[in-house]
């Protein structure tokens, strides 16, 4: 078995299970596309595993135990290795770490990938209002961390689509509110992003109460993830994906153009910012 180096070899825990399931694989005379065909996966996402661009699940890592007759012992390393995201948003984040475009419709909240840290901060506590404020500290800089995939000044490509709802809504306060506002607004300024409202003068649209994202990638098919306060579900059915990418046209084209919407943006910054000097 192959041993986990030590800190001069800078070997992490993560790094030795991904050796071990290529070693073992290999010492079971697998290929990577024989093993992906017996736990219902592709090849190119049981290479993503081995690799570490993808985390070893724990429902995968039992698929893995019982084709290689290793016991829980992937199961067991899978556990240990617990993300800092909560467990059912843990796959959708290393998938945005992988996509090369990213679709989000929002109705009620800024997207995560856009919030700023006092945002972050008020979202998190009205959730946990309770949590000690370590807990806290922790969940806000997991996100913080998420928001750095930004950084890269191309990809992934990144369109949001939000409701009106999102931009008068005071989360943290009206100069909380404003600050967000002001950084959305200068990521579009940038070219960072795009983003479009849908006004409240829409009614009704196609992705009305949902919370949604579509990502794309270069070499696997789209998923679609959507989420309510204390769950999500990574959908990747393509008949199923299909439907969600209509509900996000159909919401985008309910929307106002970018331009426009950028007005209404920083319309709302000053609307938030008067209410805070008063």
């Amino acid at each position: 078995m192959a041993k986990p180096k030590d800190q001069d070899g800078a070997q992490t825990p993560e790094e030795f299970a991904r050796e071990e399931l290529r070693r073992r694989r290999e010492a079971a005379g697998l290929t990577q596309a024989a093993l992906a065909e017996l736990i219902f996966t592709t090849r190119s996402y049981l290479g993503q595993m081995e690799s570490g661009q993808r985390r070893l699940r724990p429902e995968i890592a039992e698929l893995i135990d019982r084709e290689l007759g290793t016991g829980d012992y992937f199961y067991r390393l899978a556990r240990a290795f617990k993300s800092k995201h909560a467990e059912y948003f843990a796959p959708a984040a290393e998938l945005e770490g992988l996509a090369k475009a990213i679709y989000q419709y929002a109705s009620t909240l800024v997207p995560g990938l856009l919030q700023t840290k006092d945002y972050a901060r008020a979202v998190t506590r009205a959730s946990n209002p309770t949590a000690l404020a370590e807990r806290v500290d922790d969940l806000v800089a997991s996100r913080m961390d998420r928001a750095r995939l930004l950084d890269d000044p191309a990809t992934p490509e990144v369109w949001l689509v939000l409701h009106e709802g999102v931009l008068r809504t005071a989360v943290g306060g009206h100069g909380v509110m404003a600050e967000q506002l002001r950084h959305i607004s200068a990521s579009v300024r940038a070219h960072r992003i795009t983003v479009q409202v849908v006004p409240f003068s829409a009614g009704a649209h196609g992705a009305l109460g949902v919370s949604l994202k579509l990502m794309q990638f270069a070499d696997a098919p789209d998923v679609a993830y959507t989420e309510g306060p204390h769950s999500g579900q990574l959908l990747d059915y393509p008949a199923l994906v299909r439907r969600y990418w209509k509900s996000y046209d159909l919401a985008r084209a309910a929307a106002l153009s970018p331009e426009v919407s950028l007005t209404l943006i920083e319309s709302a910054v000053e609307e938030h910012a008067r209410c805070a000097q008063t």
